[in-house]
């Protein structure tokens, strides 16, 4: 499963939900084995828009990981910092290739 999350984030807010992010990602990729990557990028011209590519081993991975503490804990903290957020769901074109 391949999704890719686009953000804006406040800028006031910036450093702190960036610190948050980073946070999560780590634990993410490091603790649950159905997540295969979370990397996250923002634009060089607009630094508080941000583009994160999730893989999942599959639907059942993003499921779960959407019911971790340190994810729960994440969107709790950046509630009010997120701006916006677009998912978009995405068809891989070559599915079963691997992250190196």
């Amino acid at each position: 499963m391949v999704r890719i999350a686009k953000l804006v984030i406040d800028p006031a807010q910036l450093d702190e939900y960036k610190a948050i992010l980073q946070e999560e990602i780590e634990a993410s990729v490091r603790i649950e084995p159905g997540v295969l990557t979370l990397y996250a990028v923002s634009e060089k011209d607009n630094p508080t828009h941000f583009t994160i590519l999730e893989i999942y081993a599959d639907s059942a991975a993003y499921k779960m990981h959407l019911q971790t503490p340190h994810f729960l804990r994440h969107k709790a903290s950046t509630k009010d910092m997120v701006k916006s957020l677009e998912l978009v769901e995405t068809t891989p074109l070559i599915p079963g290739m691997k992250i190196k």
